[in-house]
């Protein structure tokens, strides 16, 4: 039986790319980007602009500042002074988008009870925002934990370049359990916003299991637009009632058994489980990141559209676009 945190005794290998593979994946993913394109389109109609820049950073006209939504840094104090009114001045917009995406590969993302694993959805939402940014000018790239390797995939646009970034995804190899420390997923946003500092769009997709990523997203949000996509099973929020459950640890390969036809102990796990998605969701929240919840037994895609119409729409309702220059 596979565990709720990662894979068990019975849940299969990854095997080497051979031709069989490849051509696997190949139908995989040109599926991927005719289903998200079909569905998308179904779901929405002209410029994404909840994927879209806004204004940038070059000055362009004063205009009078407007409480908890202008940045003070922006204060013009000549005009200030002139109008005996607070200004501020407002940026030119820019036309192009840096995107960058963090995908979470490490051993806990290998497990999946449903339609996929968890990593294979994470995947196909680095393909969906690809395809929802791709836009003339527009770039996506992408930053990997795998085990205890942080990798890249260079930022780059157009069609072509987001196949071949999907196909490099596509051939992780797994992360083995309890062979190298995992990279932490807040190291991991950390050096994302070190490294990458110019203002875009910052997508994390994650299933959010450690504790060390609340303050480095905080951060990160402080200067991007981000977007936190938290990726579940529906077996790690809650025990089947299967008899002796062998569980194992998917970052240090430790077993512990249970049992699971003790009522009490699935409420217990359902319960912690529970609170712990609330706090993630309060703390996604308080970092000031947009928060997407995907599981793999729903459409995605049809919650991707959903979640990008409703970013949408609280755009087009703002009075002002966001701290960071993103619609």
């Amino acid at each position: 039986m596979n565990d709720p945190h990662g894979t068990g005794p019975g849940s299969p290998e990854r095997q080497p790319a051979g031709p069989d593979l490849l051509a696997g994946r190949e139908r995989a993913l040109r599926t991927l980007e005719l289903s998200v394109k079909r569905k998308l389109e179904g779901f929405l109609h002209g410029e994404i602009t909840g994927l879209r820049s806004g204004p940038g950073a070059e000055p362009n006209e004063a205009r009078p500042y407007q409480a908890g939504q202008d940045d003070v840094r922006r204060m013009d104090w000549n005009v200030t002074a002139r109008s005996l009114e607070p200004h501020v001045r407002a940026p030119l917009a820019e036309r192009e988008l840096e995107t960058w995406a963090f995908l979470d590969a490490s051993a806990s993302m290998d497990f999946g009870t449903a339609l996929s694993e968890k990593r294979d959805l994470a995947i196909a939402v680095v393909g969906a925002v690809g395809l929802l940014a791709d836009r003339p000018g527009n770039r996506l790239g992408v930053r990997i934990a795998v085990g205890d390797r942080l990798s890249r995939i260079p930022d780059v646009g157009g069609a072509a370049a987001l196949r071949r970034t999907l196909r490099a995804l596509l051939s992780l190899p797994r992360a083995t359990p309890g062979q190298h420390p995992a990279v932490r997923l807040g190291t991991a946003i950390t050096r994302l916003n070190r490294e990458h500092p110019r203002p875009g769009l910052r997508v994390v997709v994650s299933d959010f299991h450690d504790d060390t990523w609340a303050e480095p997203l905080r951060r990160l949000a402080a200067r991007h637009e981000v977007i936190a996509v938290e990726v579940l099973d529906p077996r790690e929020l809650e025990l089947p009632e299967v008899g002796l459950l062998t569980l194992v640890d998917p970052e240090t390969g430790r077993r512990r058994e249970v049992q699971t036809s003790s009522k009490k102990l699935r409420r217990k796990y359902a319960d912690v489980m529970t609170a712990k998605r609330a706090q993630t969701a309060r703390d996604i929240r308080a970092a000031g990141a947009a928060h997407l919840v995907l599981r793999t037994d729903t459409d995605w895609v049809r919650e991707v559209a959903a979640f990008a119409t409703a970013r949408r729409r609280a755009h087009t309702r703002r009075p002002s676009t966001s701290r960071t220059g993103i619609r």
